[in-house]
């Protein structure tokens, strides 16, 4: 994902859009879409792991015992729902299929994973949670500011190809027939 991902986000990604056919544009909308997905796919795992942590890091501090995690379990769908229900506009992916999933950000979110295992937060000391709390907060700002760039582009080029259609550069006629 890393050798797309740069080359979508270069600066001269979207250079010349005026003078790419149209079937380029939507080649490269869906080229972004897809790297979109992937780094959605990528924040939604991240944004499970610090739920975990932080829902662990507060039943700690509520009295609980280190070792003894069955009210962590209980809460866990309590815990995962909680950003469900996201303000704002939502986009619509076209493939909820992750593809690919490789690359330095995947790569980091498995380091920091296991620094504090899912599956035995008792292992961690407080410390050791709030560092992995920390550093998962940092990698899911950074994945939610890539995507954001991407649909910057992914807007940029809708726009370029809904103006050829409503200038009459293009056609519908050409969707149809595969031009």
């Amino acid at each position: 994902m890393d050798t797309v991902l740069d080359r979508i986000l270069a600066d001269d990604y979207l250079a010349g859009l005026e003078e790419r056919p149209v079937a380029e544009l939507r080649a490269l909308r869906t080229e972004c879409q897809g790297i979109e997905t992937q780094l959605s796919y990528l924040r939604r795992l991240v944004q499970g792991r610090h739920d975990i942590v932080t829902g662990e890091i507060d039943r700690r501090s509520r009295g609980g015992d280190r070792y003894d995690v069955s009210d962590l379990v209980d809460r866990l769908p309590e815990i995962l729902a909680d950003r469900i229900h996201a303000p704002g506009p939502g986009r619509l992916t076209p493939s909820m299929e992750p593809g690919d999933f490789s690359g330095s950000l995947a790569d980091r979110l498995t380091e920091i994973s296991e620094r504090v295992p899912i599956e035995s937060p008792a292992e961690a000391d407080d410390e050791a949670l709030a560092g992995v709390a920390a550093d998962l907060s940092e990698l899911e700002h950074e994945v939610s500011g890539l995507r954001r760039q991407l649909f910057d582009r992914i807007d940029t080029l809708q726009a370029e190809i809904t103006r050829r259609y409503r200038s009459g550069e293009a056609r519908v006629d050409d969707i149809l027939s595969g031009g």
